[in-house]
């Protein structure tokens, strides 16, 4: 991995991100069709969901998915045996500066709810 591979542009406004509330839980999801045919590498699994707002939310993954692919994510409610289905479009990923050296590792990625 290169050097600079990890320095992402710093914000210093915090002006979108004041709505963000930290929410570390298992998120399972599945992928929907794939926009432009390409395979999707895993239709379904389990992700590290970070924080979420109303607009979205952030979750490390161990894949990329492609940018505009649509999940369908299972957001826990507060209460626990439910789980609401919401679809999210991957707006951006960021492969995290650790991992195997065989090209695997983990992803955050960006999404954004579909309303």
């Amino acid at each position: 991995m290169g050097q600079h591979e990890w320095e992402w542009p710093m914000s210093t406004t915090f002006q979108k991100h004041n709505e963000r509330a930290a929410l570390l839980r298992p998120i399972p999801y599945e992928m929907t069709a794939p926009m432009d045919n390409r395979p999707v590498s895993a239709h379904q699994g389990k992700a590290l969901s970070v924080n979420i707002s109303n607009g979205g939310m952030l979750l490390v993954m161990d894949q990329a998915p492609a940018i505009e692919q649509v999940m369908k994510v299972y957001v826990p409610t507060p209460i626990s045996a439910a789980e609401t289905p919401t679809l999210a479009e991957v707006r951006w990923t960021r492969k995290l500066p650790f991992g195997n050296n065989d090209g695997t590792g983990s992803y955050f990625v960006g999404l954004k709810f579909v309303f």
